[in-house]
């Protein structure tokens, strides 16, 4: 499991960063949410891990970003609220992020931008002209790009997220997913997702699709 101390510094670096000298409340409370948040028992994939391993892929892209510290905090609050069993987890995350970034000292057009971002994450769908929703989204999506042993620790998380989905709906559903992301004429937008994470992130997408057909 990632280090908690670690993610709340690097939440409290991003927070600091984005409201500027300005600044507001202690970040701490806001750290602390939304860390519990990332640790409900619903979640087996969309945990600290995911978010860490999310914040990582930022830091590895940051250059082609505009405000890299946005980005950041969009990746905190990406699946801040999260329910398996409900379709408007992006919309509610965002929304929390609304309400919770003025109220830490966080600039109007910040905030937009953050929430803006986290409902990018629904389809991973950035413009050519979107560096920061390129970097998010490229580094959500980075797990697709892991080596075997991981992208199948990945592909059973995920199952059990969705434990209460019986097998063949499950199956149909996740195809569906799958097809819907090798339909995209690119799944990483950024120079280094492109190059380093696109061959293998397709690899592992056309073999888990195969495996669901059989």
């Amino acid at each position: 499991m990632a280090d908690l101390d670690t993610l709340r510094a690097r939440f409290v670096r991003a927070l600091e960063a984005a409201r500027g000298p300005a600044g507001g409340p202690d970040p701490a409370p806001y750290a602390d949410n939304l860390l519990t948040r990332w640790q409900e028992p619903q979640r087996r994939y969309h945990t600290v891990t995911h978010l860490a391993a999310v914040l990582d892929r930022v830091d590895v892209l940051e250059t082609y970003a505009r405000d890299p510290d946005v980005v950041r905090l969009a990746a905190w609050f990406h699946d801040a609220v999260y329910l398996p069993d409900r379709s408007e987890n992006e919309e509610r995350s965002a929304r929390l992020a609304e309400r919770a970034l003025p109220e830490a000292g966080v600039p109007a057009a910040k905030t937009a931008e953050v929430a803006r971002l986290v409902r990018l994450t629904v389809g991973h769908d950035p413009a050519d002209d979107d560096p920061d929703g390129q970097v998010l989204c490229d580094a959500d999506l980075a797990i697709l790009a892991s080596p075997p042993s991981a992208y199948a620790a990945y592909t059973a998380a995920v199952r059990e997220e969705y434990h209460f989905v019986p097998n063949d709906a499950f199956r149909t559903g996740r195809a569906a997913v799958l097809r819907q992301l090798l339909a995209l004429p690119r799944l990483f937008r950024t120079p280094h997702g492109a190059a380093e994470w696109e061959p293998t992130a397709r690899y592992n997408l056309r073999s888990e699709l195969e495996l669901l057909e059989a």
